[in-house]
């Protein structure tokens, strides 16, 4: 049976998302360390300062944090841009179980690309992942990413990234 298409929209992250935030990594902590390394219990329990220190660093233009929110105010992912510097920045994102297959990861990835290159102002995007991991192998590809050579991620083979923007 076909899931329902799933609205959300990319927004950039804001001190009243962090309820919402909050839910989705623990909602998705299982899910996520199947795949990346597991955010700790630190950042679980120490989350409000974490989320305050995002929010500094996005302030001071460091970094750019993204939620997808859909209609309901309940975060599906987040897409961010992180170590900003030099005309570049480091993609990284994540997507909820429930809503994965749909396509949400490829449009959202598509919108920080194009976040990148007209809010802010970048003109290179690097992305890794583990070859373990096809979906997203997959999104960066449909997205305008370049394998450009392998890698540890982790312990385990990966694949480095690069999107001229």
């Amino acid at each position: 049976m076909p899931r329902d298409v799933i609205n959300a929209e990319l927004q950039l992250l804001r001190p009243d998302h962090a309820p919402a935030l909050l839910a989705f990594e623990e909602e998705n902590r299982a899910y996520f360390a199947a795949s990346v390394p597991d955010r700790g219990d630190a950042y679980f329990r120490d989350f409000a300062a974490r989320h305050s220190a995002l929010l500094a660093e996005q302030a001071a233009g460091l970094c750019f944090f993204h939620v997808l929110v859909d209609d309901a105010g309940e975060v599906l992912g987040r897409v961010n841009l992180i170590d900003v510097a030099d005309g570049g920045a480091e993609l990284g994102y994540r997507i909820a179980e429930r809503a994965t297959g749909q396509g949400l990861a490829t449009r959202a990835v598509r919108q920080a690309r194009d976040l990148a290159a007209t809010a802010y102002g970048l003109t290179e995007l690097r992305a890794v992942t583990t070859c373990d991991n096809p979906g997203s192998r997959a999104v960066l590809a449909r997205a305008g990413f370049v394998a450009t050579g392998g890698i540890r991620l982790d312990g385990r083979p990966g694949t480095s990234y690069v999107l001229s923007l």
